[in-house]
């Protein structure tokens, strides 16, 4: 078993049921967190900080622990938007986003998942026009490689 930071007086119960969860399952794999983010799309800093509450986990990244820890992670799925829903912001955020509406830079959704913003409609997602591009580039490669296999026979 790991010896753990003890986590701060004031978090909410919700975030520190999580994180108290997610520690058993990271102790029961027996990885470190090197180990740990080497099996996972998740860095031993990213689990370091969320692991000692220091940020929320992404969804996917409690996922991916579950299903190293061989768990069912729909049951942690709950404890999760609970977790998420009472995390502290921090001071230069507001507490709550309006209905229906994320935080801008909310570390629990992945760039690609960011829902478009209200106004405006279309695809405003922050990487929405960078995949476009890096899709653009690879079919400019992929024309680039096969024009020359054929100019050079």
């Amino acid at each position: 078993m790991s010896a753990w930071q003890p986590l701060p007086d004031d978090l909410p119960p919700e975030v520190r049921h999580l994180v108290e969860q997610l520690r058993l399952l990271k102790d029961r794999t027996g990885l470190s967190l090197v180990a740990l983010g080497a099996r996972t799309a998740y860095s031993k800093s990213s689990w370091h900080r969320y692991l000692n509450a220091t940020q929320p986990p992404p969804r996917q990244a409690v996922v991916a622990l579950c299903r190293v820890a061989g768990v069912d992670p729909e049951r942690h799925g709950v404890r999760w938007e609970l977790a998420v829903q009472a995390w502290p912001r921090p001071a230069s955020m507001p507490d709550r986003p309006a209905a229906g509406q994320e935080y801008e830079d909310d570390p629990t959704l992945p760039w690609w998942d960011t829902p478009p913003e209200a106004s405006g409609g279309g695809d405003r997602r922050p990487g929405g026009r960078v995949l476009l591009y890096a899709v653009l580039l690879l079919l400019a490669l992929v024309l680039t490689g096969v024009v020359g296999a054929v100019a050079l026979g």
